[in-house]
């Protein structure tokens, strides 16, 4: 077993590649499960483009990031905390903002329906991803995840490893009353990443002690003249993060994280059947740029990095018909997110926003350089799911339900 083998599963290019070539397997009626309708397609984009003109006329959508979730009431809290906030040099926030990102992002799978986080600062409720991500904030402004007392917007390695899970249901308003789902999973996921930044000082601890934020300074090295492309960012999170994801695949001792296996995807190596995703490491990746291009660097390639398998871009095309269930009963059936049905979703959600984003951008008259999938995503794809969502159900809840371990979805 080779650990190149594990090695080629661990970038934006395999995902691209290994879900385009479950699509193709599905075109040719042969991916079970699953039956895709490209004719709906056209449709389906320009109800992302309606949905995109809606929500930014003059089509300036940022780009699809963490960092969109931080506003509430139409405040950005975090923008408005950290300029507020005097730092020693741009790095120090580039650090602190990783932190926040990495963290908020880990924390960042599906609530489910009955879960909501009221604000104590502005009043306002929220809940699903905004939720999470507003509670996630206010964890970190608190200080809750710093060593040091005096440098509260800072998440320490050796904070995080021992966060009980008492902690962060206390911070997340959980209870029985308002549960929230993978709340333990979520705890140990956090844990696991501080673990691993200490055990990992050459990714986390360049600069200073090891934490999530050191990230900033392992990627800032590999740029080059300041340039940095965006799929390199992946690569970085794949090899630092990779030991966190509990329970997945390995090769060779290479974790794997976010990677499945599906009877259909054939290869003649060690990688056999093997389908990657990263779906929220790539959400990370999306969201460092920003951060990245503050701190003096200049990101690349972005459209380098693929689509998110994610239940709300998927159930846009399951919503909007662009795929149809081969058995119609499976969306009254319990999934586990390892199931060949689900992989298959996840991988043809990848493939059919790369088939989506140009439509789209014809319907709006922009050139993909103007309007990478970064933007589509935002403006976008995510967004018209969660409308299609709340059309279909009452709930506005994902279209079929799996049984997730707070990492996934």
């Amino acid at each position: 077993m080779s650990r190149s083998d594990a090695s080629a599963l661990l970038s934006a290019a395999a995902v691209r590649e290994r879900a385009q070539e479950l699509l193709q397997t599905a075109l040719d009626g042969r991916l079970d499960h699953w039956r895709v309708r490209l004719d709906r397609l056209p449709a389906a984009a320009s109800f992302v483009a309606e949905t995109i003109r809606q929500r930014y006329p003059d089509l300036s959508v940022p780009f699809h990031a963490r960092w969109r979730h931080f506003v509430l009431g139409g405040k950005d809290l975090w923008t408005e905390r950290a300029n507020r906030t005097r730092w020693r040099d741009p790095a120090a926030r580039g650090r602190a903002e990783f932190d926040l990102a990495i963290t908020s992002v880990l924390l960042d799978a599906g609530a489910g329906g009955r879960w909501r986080y009221e604000d104590p600062d502005t009043g306002l409720s929220a809940a699903r991803s905004e939720g999470l991500a507003i509670a996630s904030l206010r964890l970190f402004e608190q200080g809750v995840l710093s060593a040091d007392a005096h440098d509260p917007l800072r998440a320490d390695a050796r904070t995080l490893e021992g966060l009980g899970e008492g902690v962060l249901a206390q911070a997340f308003q959980a209870s029985p009353d308002n549960l929230l789902v993978g709340l333990d999973g979520r705890a140990e996921l956090l844990r696991r990443l501080g673990a691993q930044a200490n055990a990992r000082p050459d990714l986390f601890g360049r600069l200073d002690v090891p934490r999530p934020g050191g990230l900033f300074d392992a990627l800032a090295a590999r740029a080059e003249r300041h340039r940095l492309p965006a799929p390199v960012i992946l690569e970085v999170l794949l090899e630092a993060l990779g030991p966190i994801w509990p329970d997945r695949l390995s090769l060779g001792g290479v974790p794997l994280g976010d990677c499945w296996a599906h009877p259909a995807l054939r290869r003649d190596d060690e990688t056999d059947g093997l389908v990657p995703l990263h779906k929220l490491s790539q959400w990370l990746a999306y969201s460092l740029i920003e951060p990245l291009e503050a701190g003096g660097i200049d990101v690349v390639e972005i459209d380098g990095l693929t689509g998110l398998a994610e239940y709300r871009n998927g159930g846009l095309f399951l919503d909007r018909g662009v795929l149809e269930l081969a058995d119609p009963q499976d969306a009254e059936r319990t999934h586990a997110v390892g199931d060949p049905l689900v992989v298959g979703w996840r991988a043809l959600t990848v493939a059919l926003l790369d088939r989506i984003a140009q439509p789209v951008r014809d319907e709006l008259g922009v050139r993909p350089t103007a309007f990478p999938l970064a933007r589509v995503l935002e403006g976008g794809t995510w967004a018209a799911g969660r409308i299609a969502a709340k059309e279909a159900r009452a709930d506005g809840g994902p279209p079929l339900t799996i049984i997730s371990d707070g990492t996934v979805f």
